[in-house]
């Protein structure tokens, strides 16, 4: 054999896994998060390998259902459309100068305005969630709107601005003092925000998720974003709709603003709108709103927003959402799931849940304590699902499958779930003080 030919010859798999595992976890170790390769031990240390459609592939070869993500993969991994829009930027043009002009941008705002609440006009885009939350806020005070008003247990991201409206002690702490005049009131409650907003007319803007998904999916009740749009216009306010998380089909509309029909001054997407291929947000505004922009286009900026190939990814994810009709998917789906995995719950694990409900694709089990999430996500995952915990509903385990499941991984997810309620169960009871 050549040395050529030995060099290529394939490792046993074994070999190839345990070396990949233990080298990724040392760098993990080294340069990253010691906590998050604590975390990755807990989760058996498997290395990421390949995604494609709904599936993920470890180093090691094992296949995973992505049922989590936090909202990135309404379309999967890899989505054909998404990718092909992204190649063929990538032929061409993949950054952008940002002193001429670029077609893809301006082709990429007028599709996202196409499918947002009308009303909405003017696209500010950047690259993180945090990034779109934080021009909403700058929009916010452009206009003379100098206090804010978010809710209890609402996540809007860890930058300092977004921060300050992310009204949780735990990730508040470290980061005092925060950005001053931020007030918090609970979430669907109408009557302390008529209080704040009465108090300051005419000076203040209000930031809240159409649901809240990582307080643990809270649902607001019936009529709530209505009389919260009326409330903000009676009392001369600024509304900056969050749909990070909730947009781009993810609660069976195109948006949560559509459930009840109302147009923020600003709405905020991100997550989706990147197609799983790309980091993208963007801050879609009336033009109201959007004209201290306007005046200046260096006002507000960042080196990769609007990036060629971060708006072919937008183009790809908007294109892929209409042709394969994949938001009536998602509340299709929706309506199927959110039943059957209520059902599946209450009958295995009944005494250790305290509520099931969702939205669309955005489903949560709340279990009676945080550990058992924990728990039940672990057997989720060795039974081939991955789930996600939710950021300030720590007792929540929370799924957000893609829209493009078909039948056969629909029952795939519900057999696995089935099995991770009753694994929970069987190794609880092993444990000394087990449920």
């Amino acid at each position: 054999m050549t040395a050529m030919a030995k060099a290529h010859e394939p490792h046993t798999q074994v070999a190839e896994h345990g070396a990949s595992e233990q080298h990724v976890l040392g760098l993990y170790r080294k340069h990253l998060s010691r906590g998050r390769a604590t975390l990755a031990e807990l989760f058996g240390c498997h290395v990421e390998h390949h995604s494609e459609g709904a599936w993920m592939t470890t180093s090691d070869g094992e296949k995973f259902l992505n049922c989590g993500g936090y909202g990135v993969f309404i379309l999967g991994a890899r989505h054909p459309i998404v990718l092909e829009e992204v190649q063929r930027q990538l032929a061409t043009n993949p950054m952008g100068t940002r002193i001429l002009l670029e077609p893809t941008a301006a082709e990429a705002a007028e599709m996202l305005c196409s499918v947002v609440p009308k009303g909405l006009e003017r696209v500010h885009f950047s690259v993180s969630g945090a990034e779109a939350v934080e021009t909403g806020l700058k929009l916010a005070r452009a206009n003379g709107f100098k206090r804010t008003v978010s809710m209890v247990n609402g996540y809007h991201g860890k930058s300092l601005g977004a921060l300050s409206a992310t009204a949780k002690d735990v990730y508040q702490r470290p980061f005092r003092p925060l950005i001053p005049d931020f007030a918090h009131v609970p979430f669907g409650d109408t009557d302390a925000l008529e209080a704040e907003l009465k108090a300051h007319p005419g000076q203040t803007a209000v930031i809240l998720e159409p649901v809240q998904g990582e307080a643990g999916v809270i649902l607001p009740p019936a009529g709530y974003l209505k009389q919260v749009e009326g409330l903000v216009r009676e009392y001369g306010g600024f509304l900056i709709l969050d749909e990070v998380q909730t947009g781009m089909g993810r609660l069976g509309e195109w948006w949560g603003a559509d459930l009840e029909e109302i147009t923020p001054d600003v709405l905020l997407t991100g997550k989706g709108i990147g197609g799983g291929v790309m980091p993208v947000s963007a801050a879609i505004a009336t033009r109201k709103a959007f004209k201290p922009f306007d005046k200046d286009p260096f006002v507000h900026t960042g080196t990769f927003a609007a990036m060629p190939v971060l708006m072919a990814a937008v183009k790809g994810s908007i294109r892929a959402l209409q042709e394969e009709r994949l938001v009536t998917r998602a509340m299709e789906l929706g309506t199927a799931l959110l039943p059957r995995i209520a059902d599946i719950a209450y009958r295995n694990i009944g005494h250790l849940v305290k509520d099931v409900r969702g939205q669309g694709l955005l489903i949560g089990v709340e279990l009676v304590e945080p550990g058992l999430a924990g728990e039940l996500l672990t057997e989720l995952f060795n039974n081939g699902i991955v789930a996600n915990h939710s950021m300030t509903g720590s007792a929540v385990v929370r799924f957000t499958p893609p829209a493009i499941l078909t039948d056969v991984e629909v029952q795939t997810l519900l057999s696995a779930w089935d099995q991770a309620t009753r694994d929970l169960i069987a190794n609880s009871a092993t444990m000394p003080g087990g449920h």
